[in-house]
């Protein structure tokens, strides 16, 4: 991707202008629609296919690099006719070559782009098609009204269709109930402090961002409506979510969007709705583009299925080739103009090391030195109907600790920030997580030990744990209740090639080095530093982690006992 030179002056930290932005948006397309079909009505990308079919991945991909091209053109500004290209996809799409959209499939998903492309380019798209034209691209859409969505944001795509239709002059019952009805949902789904889960549950991850806020917050904005979805509040604690190099933190699914981690700090600013100065959240949306392009997130010009590069652990079933482009949400920065402060005012950055803990989702950020760790005692992703029996280990959501700088191991592979009892030859995971509190520099939860599915639960066992952080060190102190004899306690540091180190503060009688040959998104096949202790009944486990930095020596047993005292002894 050839973008133009660097502007040190205006941008000091990362050099990129809406200039850059507006040639990463152009760059992107170009290389996507080499691989056009000869109706348009489908960006064939190469790669493998996701669970839902060559088909339905062809539409994703005209639908996500149509987000990048309606955020692109938005001003009325397309020099390279993207438009005329997307508009004769969508008249051959909606004419029969597209798949239905169905119950909880994913063309539903795709719906809310191709919508939302539409609603922004309306004056140099949608209105310059026939009405016949017109109505079969509405036949197509409104299905996404008529069938079940997923139990989750997806409750937004026919959201974000409803309000096109609206916009178009075509909106009615229908169209208000799904509006409704999504909106609905996500005041239930509200857990304080800006962040919301993502469907019934605690599943907070990256999808606050780019979707929960993203799509009704849009809508608002666009429609001239007070913005309602706590979006200022979510960004006084997610923009600490990005390390010094531009790095989103590494947690939760779907991360091969990449950088549409910076959509939610690009929205605010658009908006308004932000705490954030028009310096600093360019400063953090453009080092966050630049972290990607700068760590080979391209190949041949398209963004790859991974993280870096690419990188088979970062995807899920339902990623296909073309999954990536929801990256494309990033360059909603576009809809602030040339003369928006977000791009006329000087690059702002904090490097302030900070503690925040969120009680609403119970989470803890720690950000010291450049790197972002968020300690985990409130997601989940476990569904309420699941209960306590979800088995297997889930390395985006279950572990304690995750950073900008480092990935989780695969779920084959050791767990790394983990605490696991081992009964009768068999390992415990860390599934249904229930948040005790988060405040000042501590946070707090309690779980119980899931086994395999023939014997999934040990009566009367749990485990009760905290971490409390100063500067970047970080106590890990875990109560372990109940354990029967001939329990073996493990507990895991971070997984990287970065100076780290666990160094038993109580409990704890060895220290072993397991191999995770999958590595992680950030580093290739490494090594875990692993403490052990046999234990039986109730025992306090303490240790002391460091991530990229060095074990500083504190009467750290004293304060396990002070932490304790605050903590889990008055919870």
């Amino acid at each position: 991707m050839k973008l133009p030179e660097e502007d040190r002056t205006l941008s000091p930290h990362t050099g990129l202008t809406r200039t850059h932005w507006v040639a990463a948006a152009d760059g992107l397309l170009a290389a996507a629609w080499r691989y056009a079909s000869p109706t348009s009505a489908f960006l064939d990308l190469p790669g493998r296919p996701s669970r839902s079919g060559v088909r339905s991945d062809g539409l994703e991909g005209y639908a996500r690099t149509f987000l990048a091209a309606a955020f692109r053109t938005a001003h009325g500004e397309d020099p390279h006719n993207w438009l005329e290209r997307y508009a004769a996809g969508l008249v051959a799409g909606t004419a029969g070559e597209w798949p239905a959209i169905t119950d909880v499939g994913q063309p539903m998903v795709e719906s809310a782009s191709v919508a939302l492309g539409l609603r922004l380019t309306k004056p140099w798209l949608w209105d310059k098609l026939s009405t016949s034209q017109q109505d079969r691209a509405e036949t197509w859409l409104r299905e996404a009204l008529r069938h079940v969505p997923a139990a989750n944001n997806w409750y937004f795509f026919p959201y974000t269709v409803a309000s096109f239709l609206e916009a178009a002059g075509r909106g009615d019952e229908e169209t208000g109930r799904a509006k409704q009805r999504a909106l609905e949902l996500l005041e239930g789904w509200y857990r304080g402090d800006g962040w919301y889960s993502d469907g019934d549950g605690r599943a907070f991850d990256h999808y606050n961002g780019w979707a929960l806020h993203l799509y009704p917050a849009l809508d608002a904005h666009l429609s001239s409506r007070p913005i309602t979805t706590h979006l200022k509040e979510h960004l006084k604690s997610f923009h600490l979510l990005f390390g010094a190099d531009g790095a989103p933190v590494y947690f939760g699914r779907s991360l091969t969007y990449r950088f549409a981690a910076a959509s939610a700090i690009a929205l605010g600013a658009v908006t308004g709705e932000t705490p954030l100065s028009p310096g600093h959240s360019r400063q953090l949306i453009s080092n966050n583009l630049r972290y990607f392009l700068d760590r080979g997130s391209l190949t041949d010009g398209l963004l790859s299925l991974g993280w870096h590069g690419p990188h088979e652990a970062s995807l899920q079933p339902y990623s296909g080739p073309a999954s990536p482009y929801w990256a494309s949400k990033a360059f909603v920065c576009l809809l602030a103009g040339p003369d928006h402060p977000l791009w006329t005012e000087p690059e702002e950055r904090d490097d302030t090391n900070q503690t925040l803990a969120l009680p609403g989702p119970g989470l803890l950020i720690q950000k010291h030195n450049g790197v972002t760790r968020l300690h985990n005692h409130g997601s989940d992703h476990v569904r309420p109907f699941e209960g306590e029996h979800a088995t297997e280990d889930d390395p985006l959501y279950s572990r304690f600790a995750y950073s900008t700088s480092t990935g989780p191991t695969a779920q084959k592979n050791p767990a790394d920030n983990h605490i696991s009892l081992v009964i009768r030859g068999d390992r415990s995971v860390r599934r249904r997580i229930h948040p005790l509190g988060a405040r000042d520099n501590w946070a707090a939860s309690w779980h119980r030990p899931v086994f395999d599915a023939h014997q999934p639960m040990v009566p009367g066992l749990r485990i009760e744990s905290v971490t409390a952080v100063w500067d970047d060190q970080e106590l890990r102190i875990h109560r372990v209740i109940g354990a029967p004899h001939g329990t073996r306690a493990e507990l895991s540091g971070w997984a990287t090639d970065l100076p780290a180190e666990l160094v038993a503060v109580r409990g704890w009688s060895g220290q072993e080095r397991r191999p995770a040959p999958q590595g992680t998104a950030f580093t290739t096949a490494t090594n875990l530093t692993t403490l052990v202790a046999d234990i039986e009944g109730t025992v306090i486990l303490a240790a002391v982690a460091v991530l990229g930095g060095t074990f500083q020596e504190a009467d750290w047993d004293a304060r396990v006992d002070e932490v304790l005292r605050h903590t889990l002894d008055r919870l």
